[in-house]
């Protein structure tokens, strides 16, 4: 009996090799028809025997290819139609799209094995790709994905290239951004007054610039990066000093895996990081010594590495260099360089020379951070290689924008069961930064075909997202406090809706009282959230001038514990902040002038780095707590010091004034600041413990979230999250969404849709 049926298929199945692994599917099953991409996903008719069609659908549904991700099949019995073969159709346009785009992946090892192939066409050629590997989202206009919505529409394609490109049994079938020397993307050297340098291999060239010393401008996939020698220590501190980058941790790529465990130690978990599709930015451990300079990450136990995702980078690394810096190329606080010409402009002081090519980047994408914790896989910045394969939600979503936070931005659409996450935007300081966002916003709703119902926002007035959200045309708007929006974040990517218990712990958030809020435990239901629990306020003098020189934060603890006599104490910072500066900070606290209120955990951190001398002043955001863990020893004293709360009204105030009070006092006994911050981390671990027994007792919760940019910190989250799983806690914390404020928009989309099914 011949059987016939139509299916369509959602998900990510265009722009991975879908089509011609349908084809040769289903001429291996003798089955005819045909498939073709549509703006819902892909549309397919087998016809044959009935047995044929089973197998081939099991195959599709258990087997696809490696990039594919099959979000469901809609089938139907149809009468037969007797076809005589399988063939791929033209894609049909559709209104209504429901495509899920593929994330930009590595260059495969088949096309890597051809680049070093001297009898290869492609020998050496930078841009070499197929139907399983290279860009995609950086380089889509709109949907399907075809030549002509990429950015490759402007290189049309040689007779063997399109030879190729019609060839379903060939690997590059339909590969949108098929190319090669003939016809494809060129890389060109520039020196920084845009002065082409002639040279019979560009690459080459820039490799002798590299060894030499220079910093060069490399365009990459999603954007620029600056890239010099990391053993250069003269060249590592002239970027530094170019690019306004005192002393936060630089990036480094290598070769192969061998030349990464030279510096920094692999476990087999970071190994499957970093040879994945994605390629991130693994923080390991780092090695010491070795070859690498030690001004690559000043005072941080970790590095940050990643192996070679594109073609081009792996011909810069090919001869002996280590490894190379590869940083985001751009001006502090400014998002990442994209164009050519911006590029001279924006980054001519800092670069000696430029590696360009003329492939435009039509969405710009960062490098995406990913950390191991507690045998786990965390990600700390979510951007190319992941984005825009959504957050699969567990139930459907109206359509919602979500615009996230200032730092770290990030924004959301949801549709059905899906959520778009989008990649990394950055802090929202600038203008530049804003008209990114922007721009994401715009180019997420078009090539998703989404019209937001929702739009969801920081409660803070000031946050240019929050001022854009407010802006816009749309009915329904609703504000979600920030740490609520973290508790939510993690809730939505474990599927959890029954009421939990959240320990919502980071630098900065605004309050519903108008205070800045950041050592929170919420009880959160929903949109609802009550606040069970938090640190007692504390001056910030200077608002956010206490963030960056966090020993005015240190002032303001000591203050509150020791009064007056604070300056008589025999601290280090008193010793490395001018006198006057000091009564300066006193006589604001004293007053109440330009001294916000703060229950920020982190600042608490930012207090205890500075009062052990070990960070007075921060030159990245959370510098001041990073250093305070990087400086702990592990193998010292791990009695808590005394901690206390008290019970006003019906929520607990933690007072940091006796943990204060006992790491000084700590220190004045002589104790190693190594000890101290090793205890103060074991205090915190204890004092939630206790505080979240005391709360199961009072709600009957036992779900415990953690979220919230201090949980990157590894000691307190991996201490934390097993101390409260040995006391019977079901513990969440994030793995596929950053803890941070990355990962807010996520939580602002859930408590948006609570809301709307409240109502």
């Amino acid at each position: 009996m011949i059987s016939r049926t139509k299916a369509t298929i959602r998900g990510i199945v265009q722009g991975i090799g879908f089509r011609p692994y349908i084809y040769n599917l289903a001429r291996e099953k003798n089955l005819c028809g045909y498939i073709l991409n549509t703006s819902q996903g892909v549309e397919i008719e087998v016809e044959g025997a009935a047995a044929q069609i089973d197998s081939f659908f099991n195959a599709v549904e258990n087997n696809p290819p490696p990039l594919a991700h099959i979000a469901s099949i809609e089938k139907t019995t149809l009468p037969p139609a007797r076809y005589r073969e399988f063939n791929i159709k033209e894609s049909v346009v559709q209104s209504g799209r429901n495509t899920l785009i593929a994330p930009d992946v590595c260059v495969c090892d088949a096309c890597l094995r051809e680049m070093w192939d001297p009898s290869n066409r492609r020998y050496r050629y930078p841009f070499i790709n197929c139907t399983n590997c290279g860009p995609r989202y950086t380089i889509i206009e709109d949907v399907p994905y075809d030549r002509p919505f990429t950015s490759m529409k402007s290189f049309q394609m040689c007779e063997q290239c399109l030879q190729e490109y019609h060839d379903p049994a060939n690997r590059r079938f339909h590969a949108q951004p098929n190319a090669c020397p003939v016809c494809g993307p060129q890389v060109m050297l520039f020196d920084a007054r845009r002065n082409l340098i002639s040279s019979g291999d560009p690459i080459l060239h820039a490799i002798e610039l590299l060894k030499k010393g220079y910093i060069l401008a490399v365009k990459g996939l999603g954007g620029f990066h600056l890239a010099v020698n990391p053993e250069n220590t003269h060249a590592v501190l002239q970027l530094r000093e170019r690019k306004n980058r005192e002393e936060k941790p630089l990036a480094i790529m290598a070769a192969s895996l061998g030349r990464i465990k030279t510096f920094a130690h692999v476990t087999p978990l970071a190994e499957a990081l970093l040879t994945s599709p994605q390629r991130p930015i693994a923080l390991l451990p780092a090695k010491t010594p070795s070859g690498i300079s030690p001004a690559v990450a000043p005072k941080n136990k970790f590095i940050g590495v990643m192996l070679p995702y594109t073609p081009l980078h792996a011909l810069l690394l090919e001869n002996d260099l280590p490894g190379l810096i590869m940083t985001s190329g751009n001006l502090s606080e400014e998002p990442i360089v994209i164009e050519n010409e911006q590029a001279f402009e924006r980054l001519g002081s800092i670069a000696d020379y430029f590696l360009l090519h003329n492939r435009d980047i039509y969405l710009r994408s960062d490098d995406s951070v990913v950390r191991i914790t507690d045998r786990k896989k965390r990600i700390v910045r979510r951007s190319r290689g992941y984005v825009p394969q959504p957050i699969f939600l567990h139930k459907p979503y109206p359509p919602i924008l979500a615009c996230g936070a200032e730092l770290k931005n990030t924004i959301c659409l949801t549709k059905g069961r899906h959520a778009f996450l989008s990649q990394h935007v950055g802090d929202l300081k600038n203008l530049e930064s804003f008209n990114f966002m922007k721009l994401t916003v715009s180019h997420l709703k078009r090539i998703l075909d989404i019209t937001p119902e929702i739009i969801a926002y920081d409660l803070h007035p000031n946050y240019l997202s929050t001022q854009f959200a407010l802006e816009q045309p749309c009915n329904q708007k609703i504000g979600v406090q920030h740490h609520h929006a973290h508790i939510a974040s993690c809730m939505a990517e474990y599927g959890i809706e029954d009421p939990v218990i959240g320990l919502a712990f980071d630098g900065t958030g605004y309050g519903t009282d108008g205070k800045i809020w950041g050592g929170e435990i919420l009880l959160v239901d929903g949109v609802r959230f009550e606040r069970l629990a938090h640190f007692s306020y504390t001056p910030m003098p200077g608002g956010d001038a206490a963030i960056r020189e966090p020993w005015r934060m240190a002032m303001s603890c000591l203050f509150c514990v020791f009064g007056e006599s604070c300056l008589d104490l025999k601290l280090p910072l008193l010793q490395q902040i001018e006198t006057n500066r000091l009564g300066i900070i006193l006589e604001m606290i004293r007053k109440g002038i330009n001294c916000p209120e703060t229950s920020s955990l982190g600042r608490l951190f930012d207090a205890v780095s500075a009062i052990l001398g070990i960070c007075t002043r921060s030159s990245y955001e959370g510098q001041a707590a990073i250093m305070l863990e990087m400086a702990l020893n592990e193998a010292a004293d791990d009695t808590p010091y005394q901690y206390s709360w008290e019970k006003k009204e019906d929520t607990y105030l933690i007072s940091p004034s006796p943990i204060i009070s006992a790491v000084v006092n700590d220190y004045l006994a002589g104790e190693a600041p190594a000890k101290i911050s090793y205890r103060f981390h074991q205090t915190l671990i204890h004092l939630f413990r206790d505080l979240c027994a005391q709360l199961r007792q009072d709600t009957g919760l036992d779900r415990i979230v953690l979220s919230g940019g201090v949980f990157q910190n590894e000691t307190l989250l991996t201490g934390l999250q097993q101390t409260l799983e040995k006391d019977g806690f079901s513990v969440f914390s994030q793995e596929a969404v950053p803890t941070n404020d990355g990962g807010i928009a996520l939580g602002q989309a859930m408590v948006a849709n609570a809301a709307l099914s409240a109502n």
